[in-house]
Protein backbone atom coordinates (compact mmCIF):
# COMPACT_ATOMS: atom_id res chain seq x y z
CA UNK A 1 0.00 0.00 0.00
CA UNK A 2 2.68 2.49 0.61
CA UNK A 3 4.46 1.45 -2.69
CA UNK A 4 1.19 2.04 -4.37
CA UNK A 5 0.60 5.50 -2.72
CA UNK A 6 4.34 6.88 -3.33
CA UNK A 7 3.80 5.41 -6.89
CA UNK A 8 0.09 6.57 -7.36
CA UNK A 9 -1.31 7.95 -10.71
CA UNK A 10 -0.98 11.57 -9.76
CA UNK A 11 2.14 11.85 -8.46
CA UNK A 12 3.40 9.73 -11.51
CA UNK A 13 1.63 12.43 -13.60
CA UNK A 14 3.52 15.01 -12.16
CA UNK A 15 6.79 13.03 -12.66
CA UNK A 16 5.84 12.89 -16.79
CA UNK A 17 4.85 16.56 -16.53
CA UNK A 18 8.19 17.83 -15.15
CA UNK A 19 10.12 15.04 -17.79
CA UNK A 20 8.16 16.18 -20.37
CA UNK A 21 9.02 20.22 -19.61
CA UNK A 22 12.57 19.55 -18.90
CA UNK A 23 12.84 17.73 -21.98
CA UNK A 24 10.96 20.98 -23.75
CA UNK A 25 13.43 22.74 -22.22
CA UNK A 26 16.49 20.83 -22.96
CA UNK A 27 15.06 20.50 -26.93
CA UNK A 28 14.70 24.34 -26.99
CA UNK A 29 18.03 25.18 -25.73
CA UNK A 30 20.28 22.59 -27.74
CA UNK A 31 18.36 24.76 -30.65
CA UNK A 32 19.47 27.49 -30.03
CA UNK A 33 23.03 26.39 -29.32
CA UNK A 34 22.95 24.98 -32.80
CA UNK A 35 21.92 28.38 -33.79
CA UNK A 36 24.11 30.10 -32.33
CA UNK A 37 27.28 27.74 -33.06
CA UNK A 38 26.41 28.20 -36.89
CA UNK A 39 27.23 31.81 -36.86
CA UNK A 40 30.36 31.73 -35.31
CA UNK A 41 32.39 31.18 -39.10
CA UNK A 42 30.65 33.67 -40.48
CA UNK A 43 31.53 36.20 -37.51
CA UNK A 44 34.96 34.19 -37.44
CA UNK A 45 35.51 35.43 -41.29
CA UNK A 46 34.36 39.14 -40.02
CA UNK A 47 37.14 39.14 -37.45
CA UNK A 48 39.84 38.22 -40.11
CA UNK A 49 38.21 40.91 -42.71
CA UNK A 50 38.54 43.79 -40.16
CA UNK A 51 41.93 42.39 -39.31
CA UNK A 52 42.87 42.83 -42.63
CA UNK A 53 41.26 46.42 -42.74
CA UNK A 54 43.65 47.32 -39.18
CA UNK A 55 46.22 45.68 -41.10
CA UNK A 56 46.46 47.72 -43.76
CA UNK A 57 46.15 50.59 -41.97
CA UNK A 58 48.83 50.19 -39.92
CA UNK A 59 51.04 49.35 -43.31
CA UNK A 60 49.47 53.00 -44.75
CA UNK A 61 50.49 55.03 -41.78
CA UNK A 62 53.71 53.34 -42.14
CA UNK A 63 53.87 53.89 -45.48
CA UNK A 64 53.38 57.86 -45.24
CA UNK A 65 55.78 57.92 -42.65
CA UNK A 66 58.71 56.85 -44.38
CA UNK A 67 57.58 59.61 -47.47
CA UNK A 68 57.44 61.97 -44.49
CA UNK A 69 60.73 61.11 -43.32
CA UNK A 70 62.55 61.44 -47.01
CA UNK A 71 60.56 64.68 -47.24
CA UNK A 72 62.32 66.26 -44.01
CA UNK A 73 65.77 64.89 -45.18
CA UNK A 74 64.77 66.73 -48.87
CA UNK A 75 64.41 69.60 -47.18
CA UNK A 76 67.19 69.83 -45.27
CA UNK A 77 69.33 69.45 -48.58
CA UNK A 78 67.37 72.11 -50.76
CA UNK A 79 67.76 74.27 -47.76
CA UNK A 80 71.23 74.03 -47.41
CA UNK A 81 71.89 74.57 -51.38
CA UNK A 82 69.65 77.73 -50.63
CA UNK A 83 67.13 76.92 -53.23
CA UNK A 84 63.84 78.48 -50.85
CA UNK A 85 61.30 78.07 -54.18
CA UNK A 86 62.07 74.18 -53.81
CA UNK A 87 62.25 74.11 -50.52
CA UNK A 88 58.79 75.84 -50.23
CA UNK A 89 57.42 73.14 -52.37
CA UNK A 90 59.02 70.78 -50.20
CA UNK A 91 57.35 72.23 -47.38
CA UNK A 92 53.87 72.01 -48.80
CA UNK A 93 54.40 68.02 -49.43
CA UNK A 94 55.64 67.17 -45.57
CA UNK A 95 52.41 69.44 -44.90
CA UNK A 96 50.51 67.16 -46.54
CA UNK A 97 51.93 63.94 -45.84
CA UNK A 98 51.36 64.67 -42.31
CA UNK A 99 47.79 65.19 -42.54
CA UNK A 100 47.59 62.14 -44.38
CA UNK A 101 48.86 60.62 -41.91
CA UNK A 102 46.80 61.55 -39.16
CA UNK A 103 43.99 60.38 -41.46
CA UNK A 104 45.78 56.97 -41.43
CA UNK A 105 46.30 57.25 -37.99
CA UNK A 106 42.57 57.88 -37.49
CA UNK A 107 41.75 54.81 -39.66
CA UNK A 108 43.82 52.80 -37.79
CA UNK A 109 41.65 53.90 -34.63
CA UNK A 110 38.72 52.89 -36.32
CA UNK A 111 39.76 49.62 -38.16
CA UNK A 112 41.01 48.78 -34.55
CA UNK A 113 38.22 49.83 -32.61
CA UNK A 114 35.96 47.90 -35.45
CA UNK A 115 38.21 44.93 -35.31
CA UNK A 116 37.47 44.79 -31.50
CA UNK A 117 34.00 45.48 -31.66
CA UNK A 118 33.95 41.57 -33.58
CA UNK A 119 36.02 40.06 -31.73
CA UNK A 120 34.04 40.84 -28.97
CA UNK A 121 31.20 39.97 -30.84
CA UNK A 122 32.58 36.31 -31.52
CA UNK A 123 33.07 36.16 -27.70
CA UNK A 124 29.59 36.75 -26.28
CA UNK A 125 28.42 34.87 -29.31
CA UNK A 126 30.72 31.91 -27.91
CA UNK A 127 29.66 32.22 -24.23
CA UNK A 128 26.56 32.41 -25.55
CA UNK A 129 26.87 28.81 -27.37
CA UNK A 130 28.62 27.47 -24.21
CA UNK A 131 25.72 28.61 -21.61
CA UNK A 132 23.03 27.21 -24.05
CA UNK A 133 25.24 24.27 -24.26
CA UNK A 134 25.08 23.66 -20.58
CA UNK A 135 21.74 24.77 -19.93
CA UNK A 136 20.85 21.94 -22.50
CA UNK A 137 23.59 19.29 -19.88
CA UNK A 138 21.75 20.69 -16.84
CA UNK A 139 18.09 19.95 -18.43
CA UNK A 140 19.46 16.94 -19.71
CA UNK A 141 20.53 15.90 -16.04
CA UNK A 142 17.58 16.84 -14.70
CA UNK A 143 15.58 14.82 -17.29
CA UNK A 144 17.36 12.28 -16.35
CA UNK A 145 17.18 12.50 -12.75
CA UNK A 146 13.45 12.70 -12.76
CA UNK A 147 13.06 9.71 -14.94
CA UNK A 148 15.41 7.34 -12.42
CA UNK A 149 12.78 8.43 -9.83
CA UNK A 150 9.71 7.66 -11.62
CA UNK A 151 11.17 4.33 -12.97
CA UNK A 152 12.50 3.69 -8.99
CA UNK A 153 8.67 4.30 -7.99
CA UNK A 154 7.41 2.39 -10.41
CA UNK A 155 10.43 -0.43 -10.02
CA UNK A 156 8.91 -0.46 -6.27
CA UNK A 157 5.14 -0.91 -6.82
CA UNK A 158 6.28 -3.66 -9.31
CA UNK A 159 8.24 -5.74 -6.50
CA UNK A 160 5.66 -5.04 -4.25
CA UNK A 161 2.94 -5.78 -6.26
CA UNK A 162 4.64 -9.07 -6.31
CA UNK A 163 5.27 -9.31 -3.23
CA UNK A 164 2.01 -9.20 -1.95
CA UNK A 165 0.90 -11.64 -4.75
CA UNK A 166 2.86 -14.32 -3.76
CA UNK A 167 2.32 -13.62 0.23
CA UNK A 168 -1.43 -14.50 -0.90
CA UNK A 169 -0.40 -17.53 -2.60
CA UNK A 170 1.84 -19.04 0.35
CA UNK A 171 -1.41 -17.90 2.56
CA UNK A 172 -4.29 -19.76 0.74
CA UNK A 173 -1.76 -22.63 0.19
CA UNK A 174 -1.36 -22.21 4.22
CA UNK A 175 -4.66 -22.54 4.84
CA UNK A 176 -6.05 -24.93 2.59
CA UNK A 177 -3.13 -27.29 4.03
CA UNK A 178 -4.66 -26.17 7.49
CA UNK A 179 -8.25 -27.02 6.63
CA UNK A 180 -7.48 -30.44 5.03
CA UNK A 181 -5.67 -31.47 8.79
CA UNK A 182 -8.44 -30.69 10.40
CA UNK A 183 -10.95 -32.19 8.71
CA UNK A 184 -12.09 -35.30 9.85
CA UNK A 185 -10.99 -38.75 7.48
CA UNK A 186 -14.02 -40.71 7.08
CA UNK A 187 -12.71 -44.16 6.01
CA UNK A 188 -15.35 -46.77 4.89
CA UNK A 189 -14.70 -50.48 6.93
CA UNK A 190 -13.46 -52.94 4.29
CA UNK A 191 -14.80 -56.33 4.56
CA UNK A 192 -12.43 -59.27 5.05
CA UNK A 193 -12.80 -62.79 3.41
CA UNK A 194 -11.56 -65.66 5.23
CA UNK A 195 -8.05 -66.67 3.79
CA UNK A 196 -8.79 -69.52 1.12
CA UNK A 197 -6.11 -70.89 1.57
CA UNK A 198 -6.42 -72.12 4.92
CA UNK A 199 -4.38 -74.47 6.66
CA UNK A 200 -6.71 -77.44 7.61
CA UNK A 201 -5.63 -78.88 11.45
CA UNK A 202 -4.18 -82.12 10.75
CA UNK A 203 -5.73 -85.33 11.53
CA UNK A 204 -4.53 -86.48 14.75
CA UNK A 205 -2.67 -89.74 15.37
CA UNK A 206 -5.53 -92.81 15.69
CA UNK A 207 -5.47 -93.83 19.72
CA UNK A 208 -3.45 -96.95 19.87
CA UNK A 209 -4.76 -99.66 22.30
CA UNK A 210 -4.42 -100.71 25.79
CA UNK A 211 -2.34 -103.49 26.10
CA UNK A 212 -4.07 -104.96 28.69
CA UNK A 213 -7.95 -104.15 26.91
CA UNK A 214 -7.46 -103.93 23.40
CA UNK A 215 -9.38 -100.81 23.32
CA UNK A 216 -8.95 -97.45 22.56
CA UNK A 217 -9.03 -94.51 25.25
CA UNK A 218 -10.75 -91.47 23.73
CA UNK A 219 -11.61 -89.71 26.67
CA UNK A 220 -8.11 -89.10 27.69
CA UNK A 221 -7.35 -88.03 23.80
CA UNK A 222 -10.38 -85.61 23.66
CA UNK A 223 -9.33 -84.27 26.54
CA UNK A 224 -5.86 -83.83 25.70
CA UNK A 225 -7.06 -82.29 22.30
CA UNK A 226 -9.52 -79.91 24.05
CA UNK A 227 -6.83 -78.81 26.38
CA UNK A 228 -4.65 -78.71 23.39
CA UNK A 229 -6.96 -76.56 21.47
CA UNK A 230 -7.58 -73.95 24.59
CA UNK A 231 -4.25 -73.56 25.05
CA UNK A 232 -3.60 -72.30 20.91
CA UNK A 233 -6.17 -70.40 20.83
CA UNK A 234 -5.50 -68.64 23.94
CA UNK A 235 -1.74 -68.51 22.88
CA UNK A 236 -3.24 -66.55 19.57
CA UNK A 237 -5.08 -64.29 21.04
CA UNK A 238 -2.32 -63.32 23.45
CA UNK A 239 -0.17 -62.78 20.77
CA UNK A 240 -2.83 -60.44 19.29
CA UNK A 241 -3.28 -58.99 22.80
CA UNK A 242 0.55 -58.28 23.10
CA UNK A 243 0.64 -56.59 19.66
CA UNK A 244 -0.72 -53.96 21.46
CA UNK A 245 -3.34 -53.89 18.58
CA UNK A 246 -6.67 -52.37 20.17
CA UNK A 247 -8.73 -53.78 17.22
CA UNK A 248 -7.30 -57.20 15.73
CA UNK A 249 -7.69 -57.00 11.98
CA UNK A 250 -10.49 -59.32 10.42
CA UNK A 251 -7.70 -61.59 8.95
CA UNK A 252 -6.53 -62.83 12.25
CA UNK A 253 -10.12 -63.11 13.86
CA UNK A 254 -10.67 -65.26 10.69
CA UNK A 255 -7.56 -67.43 11.39
CA UNK A 256 -8.27 -68.37 15.01
CA UNK A 257 -11.77 -69.08 14.37
CA UNK A 258 -10.61 -71.81 11.77
CA UNK A 259 -7.78 -73.09 14.02
CA UNK A 260 -10.38 -73.80 16.92
CA UNK A 261 -12.99 -75.34 14.06
CA UNK A 262 -10.45 -77.70 13.18
CA UNK A 263 -9.31 -78.59 16.82
CA UNK A 264 -12.95 -79.25 17.51
CA UNK A 265 -13.49 -81.37 14.06
CA UNK A 266 -10.62 -83.50 14.74
CA UNK A 267 -12.15 -83.98 18.28
CA UNK A 268 -15.60 -85.30 16.96
CA UNK A 269 -13.72 -87.77 14.98
CA UNK A 270 -12.19 -89.35 17.55
CA UNK A 271 -15.42 -89.77 19.65
CA UNK A 272 -17.10 -91.59 17.09
CA UNK A 273 -13.95 -93.40 16.06
CA UNK A 274 -14.32 -94.77 19.96
CA UNK A 275 -17.23 -96.04 19.73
Amino acid sequence: EAAKDAASPEKIARFNDDIARFQELRDKMAAQAAELRGSLPTMQADIDAAQAKYDEAINRVSELQAKLDMKLEELKAVEALGDEELAETIKQQIKSLRQEIVTAKARVDFCEMELREVQDRLKRQERQVNDCERAVEKYKAHTDQFTAWRDALLDNLKKAQTAYDDACKAYEEAKAAADKATSPEITQPTETTPPSNSAQPAETAQPTGSSATGKNTPPSSTKQANSSSGKQADTTAGKLANTGDAAPSAIALAGIAATGLGIATAATRRLKNSK
